[in-house]
C-alpha cells in the first residue's frame, strides 16, 4: 500500500513536470506565477551553463587541429650588401661669367651699329662707332711730329757721334722725339674708344641704344653680350656637408623647365662660410654645346655626397623605436620549415635613400628579417612565415 502511493506521488509529478516543460515562456509568464517562473528560470540556467561546457570543450578540441592560429603570420627577407650611393638635393642657379653690358668708354655720337640681336661675334670684332670729335686730324698731326721729331733726334745723334755740336742738342732731339711719340701712342688708345669691340666671342643678346644717340662713359648702356658656352650652375650648400662635397663629386642636374637631365661634376667648392646661412658655394660646369641652357635657368641638383660599396639596406617602414630612443627590428631565428622565433634586434642606422635606410650596426649579411607584419609580433614570439 505504501509503495503504490508512492508511485501514485510520482506520477503526479512526472505528469505536472510534463506539463510544465511542454508550455511556451509566453504561456509561463501569461499564468504569471511566481513558482513556475522561478522553476523556468533555473531550467533554463542549467541549460546555459552545460551549453557554456559543451561549448569550451568543442573549441578547445577546435584549437588542437587549429595550433597556426596563435602564430602571426609575417613576410620576411634576407639581408645582402649592395652599392648605396647618397644624394644631396638642392637647388642651383645658372650663371655665366660672359654675360655683360657693355658701355661705351669715349661720349659722343654713336654713329655706326654694326651688330644686330641674337648675332654671332668673336672676341675683338667691332661692334658699333662713336664719332671722335676730330680726334683722327689730331692723331695725323702727331705723327707728323713725331716723324719730324724723329729725324732731327737721328741727325743730332749723328753729330754727336763726331763730336760735332753740343751733348745739350743731342739730349733736347732725343727729348723731344721720345715725348712726340708718347703723345703719338695715347692719342691711338683715345681714338681706339670710339670703336665698341666685343670683349669676347658670344652672341649679341640685346642691342639697347640706337644709333645716332648721344653716348657718355659709363652711363650709356649699348647692348648685352653673353657666351652660352662657358656656362655653370652656382648653388649653396649648408655647412654641415662641407666634408662631403668635395672638387669632382658626380652630379645629377635636372632643369624643370626643359625636362632635361645632365650628369656632370663639381668643378669649385667655396672656402668661405656666409654667416648668414652658414652654406658655402660650390660651382658645377654644365655643357651647353646647342645653347638650350640659359643664364638665370632654374635646376635641381643631386649630389652624391657618400658611397658605401657593401651596404645593408631595409625599408624604414619596418623600424620601431623604443621608450629610450633606440631603434630595433625583428629577425627570425631557430627556424624549421615555415615557424621561426622572432628576435628583436637593436640596430644603428646611417643615411637614407627614398624608402630605404642603411644599417650601420646590430644585423649582418644573411640575416632574416621580419617585414610584413613586423609591428604584430613580440620578442621571442613563435611566427609562421609566407612565401611571397
Amino acid at each position: 500500500m505504501k509503495n503504490i502511493l508512492t508511485i501514485a506521488i510520482l506520477s503526479l509529478l512526472i505528469i505536472s513536470c510534463g506539463q510544465n516543460a511542454s508550455k511556451s515562456i509566453d504561456d509561463i509568464v501569461a499564468e504569471s506565477n511566481p513558482e513556475a517562473l522561478k522553476t523556468k528560470r533555473n531550467e533554463l540556467k542549467k541549460i546555459q551553463q552545460q551549453n557554456a561546457t559543451d561549448l569550451k570543450k568543442i573549441e578547445d578540441e577546435l584549437a588542437k587541429h587549429s595550433a597556426d592560429a596563435k602564430n602571426p603570420l609575417v613576410t620576411s627577407f634576407t639581408t645582402a650588401t649592395v652599392e648605396f650611393k647618397h644624394h644631396l638635393e638642392i637647388q642651383g642657379n645658372v650663371v655665366t661669367k660672359q654675360n655683360i653690358l657693355i658701355f661705351p668708354e669715349h661720349a659722343g655720337l654713336l654713329t655706326n651699329v654694326y651688330v644686330k640681336e641674337g648675332q654671332k661675334v668673336v672676341r675683338g670684332q667691332e661692334l658699333a662707332k662713336i664719332d671722335d670729335g676730330g680726334l683722327s686730324q689730331q692723331l695725323l698731326q702727331l705723327e707728323a711730329q713725331t716723324a719730324l721729331a724723329k729725324t732731327t733726334y737721328e741727325r743730332q745723334k749723328r753729330l754727336w757721334e763726331q763730336k760735332i755740336g753740343s751733348e745739350i742738342q743731342y739730349l733736347q732731339a732725343e727729348t723731344s722725339y721720345t715725348a712726340q711719340k708718347n703723345a703719338t701712342e695715347q692719342m691711338k688708345v683715345m681714338l681706339s674708344k670710339t670703336i665698341v669691340r666685343a670683349p669676347f666671342s658670344g652672341v649679341i643678346d640685346d642691342v639697347l641704344t640706337e644709333q645716332g644717340t648721344v653716348v657718355a662713359p659709363g652711363q650709356s648702356q649699348l647692348m648685352r653680350i653673353v657666351n652660352l658656352d662657358n656656362m655653370y650652375i652656382e648653388a649653396e650648400v649648408p655647412e654641415n656637408n662641407l666634408r662631403n662635397i668635395k672638387k669632382g663629386k658626380s652630379v645629377e642636374v635636372f632643369f624643370p623647365v626643359l625636362g632635361k637631365t645632365v650628369h656632370t661634376k663639381v668643378r669649385q667648392v667655396g672656402n668661405y662660410i656666409n654667416p648668414s646661412n652658414r652654406s658655402f658655394k660650390i660651382e658645377i660646369g654644365i655643357p651647353n654645346k646647342n645653347g638650350e641652357i640659359k643664364p638665370n635657368l632654374t635646376s635641381r641638383l643631386k649630389i652624391n655626397d657618400y658611397t658605401n660599396e657593401n651596404a645593408i639596406l631595409i625599408p624604414q617602414s619596418i623600424i620601431t623605436e623604443n621608450a629610450n630612443g633606440e631603434q630595433y627590428v625583428y629577425t627570425i631565428t631557430d627556424k624549421n620549415g615555415d615557424k621561426g622565433t622572432a628576435k628583436r634586434e637593436i640596430i644603428e642606422t646611417g643615411k637614407t635613400q627614398g624608402d630605404f635606410i642603411e644599417v650601420l650596426s646590430g644585423i649582418k649579411v644573411g640575416d632574416e628579417i621580419i617585414e610584413e607584419g613586423a609591428r604584430n609580433v613580440n620578442e621571442g614570439q613563435i611566427v609562421k612565415v609566407l612565401t611571397k
